[in-house]
């Protein structure tokens, strides 16, 4: 894999690309156009999936729809929680809800995969060790979700069964002239049969990809392929703005649209239990 070796690949890499867009008149093509190949997710499985809670205004609605204030913790540290590294689908992907589920909801984060390994890092430093960034569908079961944080752990069956990854990797290079405070100036869209619902933005992070990355690297040693969830950016999941006002939770056969500027558009499915394709 490519990102066991990242520093030696990336070169070999940009090279290719500068040779693809040089001989792309020529015939025969060094690479297909997008139509004409099926793309599955950018890793099948990883070392680890860590996601954040990085977005305070989705913390903040999440927790003001329980009727509960925000913790002084939030601010003092990045949560997040371990999630399943070997469920991870891509473009096109069909999505079923996972077994006694009555409520499955999207989630519209950003995903960062590890491409430099380390231990201890620095806040400051840390960002110089991701290979890229991608769009993360965090579907959630949300009734099974519930359940089990009643009972003070999780979430774990409430997000166990699949994790949209994709469509490309894009070296944070391409868009440093959009920095801005703790993230990038990058619109965040997520569509439902082609209705907007979710509308953010990634410079709201309240946490930067280099303050989460020091912190999951606090004692342990993060590896090439880890992948780093953002949490959801503000209003980007049903749970957030209601069932009653995004039409419901999702049911078979609505398409899950979520597209992030220079990230790309990942478009997803809502299987019915019996329709499940392996990506």
């Amino acid at each position: 894999m490519a990102l066991d070796r990242w520093d030696e690949w990336l070169p070999v890499l940009r090279s290719l690309e500068e040779e693809c867009a040089a001989t792309a008149p020529l015939a025969p093509p060094l690479a297909w156009e997008p139509g004409r190949v099926r793309y599955h997710a950018l890793l099948s499985r990883a070392p680890s999936f860590r996601d954040f809670y990085a977005f305070e205004e989705h913390v903040r609605t999440a927790r003001a729809h329980r009727g509960l204030e925000m913790v002084p913790e939030w601010y003092a540290i990045p949560a997040f929680y371990f999630s399943n590294p070997a469920v991870f689908c891509g473009p096109g992907a069909r999505v079923p809800s996972p077994p006694g589920c009555q409520a499955l909801d999207y989630e519209l984060e950003i995903g960062a995969i590890v491409g430099r390994g380390g231990r201890d890092l620095a806040a400051d430093a840390a960002e110089a060790h991701i290979a890229g960034y991608c769009i993360l569908n965090d579907w959630s079961a949300r009734d099974l979700q519930r359940q089990e944080m009643r009972i003070g752990l999780g979430p774990a069956k409430g997000k166990d069964f699949a994790t949209g990854l994709g469509p490309w990797l894009v070296t944070a290079d391409e868009f440093a002239d959009r920095r801005s405070g703790n993230g990038y100036d990058l619109r965040m869209l997520a569509r439902r049969n082609g209705k907007l619902l979710s509308s953010g933005n990634w410079k709201e992070i309240h946490w930067s990809f280099g303050q989460m990355l020091a912190h999951a690297a606090r004692g342990v040693a993060l590896h090439p392929g880890d992948v780093i969830g953002s949490g959801t950016v503000g209003s980007g999941c049903i749970l957030e703005l209601t069932p009653e006002a995004a039409g419901g939770w999702l049911q078979p056969g609505d398409r899950v649209e979520m597209e992030i500027e220079g990230l790309g558009v990942l478009r997803q499915e809502v299987a019915a239990p019996t329709d499940t394709e392996e990506d």
